[in-house]
């Protein structure tokens, strides 16, 4: 009985759900505020054909891309979308669904995510909560996949601007990032079907008190990297259980007082790229101004190292 009962014991203690997830200090390689990049509020990141691109979620017509050289960034126009309308509205759910047209126009698509495949280039826009293809020269049409209903009446996307924020392509499926309130992982299959998931826990990553979020995603290596903005970390999550193999706490880089911006209640990182460079994050900084330099209002690029245990 003793000998079962230790057995026993010794199983969950060695299972992955109870193996610690290493937090460590992030390790700091560049540091850049991207010429060209003030009032766009730069929010998804993705490396496609070495190409470093992003979306701006005030400009619903461009694709940018930010080019590195001589210690510094620049952000450069891509490629101009043509031929993307406004999509028809799926079934409202609330009051909510109406409020971001009492501030904002209707072709405000609000991208937040961009990942690449083998077809093209993909764009998530939370406005809408649709994911549109771009191929050639920047010719674009919206998925056909309608996923948001059936992802509404699950609980999650109940409030706007706190919606779908992630996008990437991990071989022939999508993994989208629901921000928060709650927040949670969807995955769409080629054949349109929809799964959420809630993110395991990591002991020891903290909020601090703001709200538990997700705001960009990024796949390498075989694996899903998670961007928790308010906890200040990017998480490294194995496929298909999503625990956490290891995160890098970059609180003490953002809250750095020369990259500080003059309101900083939460964590800004707003998109995250992964090769084998390291992991490259962008801050979304609402147009807001640094704190040391109230005139400058670019957005601030990070290029971290991976742990040095690997």
């Amino acid at each position: 009985m003793i000998k079962r009962l230790l057995f026993s014991i010794a199983c969950v203690l060695l299972s992955p759900l109870a193996i610690a997830t290493d937090i460590s200090p992030a390790r700091l390689l560049a540091s850049y505020w991207v010429d060209g990049s003030a009032g766009l509020d730069l929010s998804g990141l993705s490396f496609c054909a070495g190409k470093l691109l992003t979306v701006s979620d005030r400009a619903s017509k461009q694709i940018y891309a930010i080019q590195l050289m001589d210690g510094r960034a620049e952000l450069v126009p891509y490629l101009k979308l043509s031929g993307l309308r406004v999509p028809k509205r799926s079934q409202a759910h609330s009051l909510w669904s109406f409020i971001p047209e009492l501030f904002r126009p209707a072709r405000d698509l609000d991208f937040e995510g961009i990942t690449c495949g083998e077809n093209g280039i993909y764009l998530l826009s939370e406005r809408y909560n649709r994911i549109a293809m771009v191929v050639g020269q920047g010719e674009a049409r919206w998925l056909e996949n309608l996923w948001s209903p059936e992802v509404k009446a699950r609980g999650y996307l109940q409030a706007p601007n706190v919606s779908s924020e992630g996008l990437v392509k991990a071989g022939d499926q999508f993994w989208l990032a629901i921000e928060r309130e709650p927040r949670g992982l969807l995955r769409l299959s080629p054949g349109g079907d929809a799964q959420v998931f809630s993110l395991p826990s990591v002991t020891g990553l903290d909020f601090r008190g703001s709200p538990e979020d997700l705001t960009g995603l990024a796949y390498f290596d075989g694996a899903l990297f998670t961007l928790e903005g308010n906890a200040h970390a990017v998480c490294r999550r194995t496929l298909p259980s999503l625990r956490a193999e290891w995160c890098l706490d970059y609180r003490a880089l953002e809250k750095a007082p020369e990259r500080m911006y003059e309101v900083a209640i939460r964590g800004r990182g707003g998109g995250v790229a992964v090769n084998e460079q390291g992991i490259f994050m962008v801050f979304d900084n609402d147009n807001t101004a640094r704190a040391q330099y109230p005139g400058d209002r670019r957005a601030l690029l990070l290029h971290l190292a991976f742990p040095d245990s690997l």
